[in-house]
């Protein structure tokens, strides 16, 4: 599914359900709030932490979604469009890493 339609489905939710978005500045506690959800699971589940039974339970996926579903909402707020700048991005990395990691004696 294209980016372009995630952020239509994210703003038909906000349309729907939501009311209205969260300011930025809101949207952008919940992004750090929800990125440190992913973190702490990552960490235990895949670091060296020891994972807690509650852990377990933690869908690392349905976290992973809702970083994402901030992302969008922040990029409809913002009037991004995050197909344009996602494949630019990737075209640059493309051009610009193309051989540095291949050439990188620590991924090897």
């Amino acid at each position: 599914m294209e980016l372009k339609s995630l952020q239509k489905k994210v703003d038909n939710w906000i349309n729907e359900h939501g009311v209205r978005y969260f300011d930025p500045l809101t949207n952008m506690a919940q992004l750090t709030e929800e990125v440190g959800e992913v973190a702490r699971i990552i960490s235990r589940r895949f670091g060296e932490q020891s994972e807690k039974d509650s852990d377990k339970k933690i869908d690392l996926g349905e976290e992973l979604s809702d970083v994402l579903f901030v992302v969008l909402c922040l990029a409809n707020q913002t009037g991004i469009d995050l197909d344009s700048s996602f494949n630019k991005k990737l075209e640059f990395k493309s051009k610009r890493d193309h051989l540095r990691h291949k050439n990188n004696p620590k991924l090897k």
